[in-house]
């Protein structure tokens, strides 16, 4: 059996959650929350940890030499260094609007990048 032990950050109390996890990595029990949202967090956390991704892509012809970008929804953890080497590869031509998509399904995710100001 394993334990973790994670600092919430669903909401702004920041409770102090311990995890116990079964030997092939399933969650058991969850405690020290003080709502579901804890509950929520932590599972996916333990099991399968996502994250929002920002960056920056180039753009040509623009205003400003880069243009703020970010995943539309959270991407797997293990994914983010693979989405960014796609991420550097792109060099978009100006003008580009906030919401363009920069990057549609990154990486078979499901998940588009997508630009966060104008260039």
């Amino acid at each position: 059996m394993e334990k973790r032990d994670l600092i919430c950050v669903s909401c702004p109390i920041g409770c102090a959650i311990t995890v116990d996890l079964d030997d092939n990595g399933q969650v058991i029990s969850v405690t020290g929350n003080t709502c579901k949202r804890g509950d929520s967090y932590a599972r996916q956390e333990c099991t399968h940890p996502e994250r929002m991704l920002t960056s920056t892509v180039k753009v040509e012809g623009g205003r400003l030499p880069v243009v703020p970008v970010k995943s539309a929804k959270p991407i797997p953890k293990e994914l983010l260094f693979d989405c960014m080497t796609e991420i550097n590869k792109v060099t978009l031509t100006a003008p580009v609007k906030i919401g363009d998509v920069v990057l549609k399904n990154i990486l078979n995710t499901g998940v588009d990048i997508v630009a966060t100001n104008e260039a």
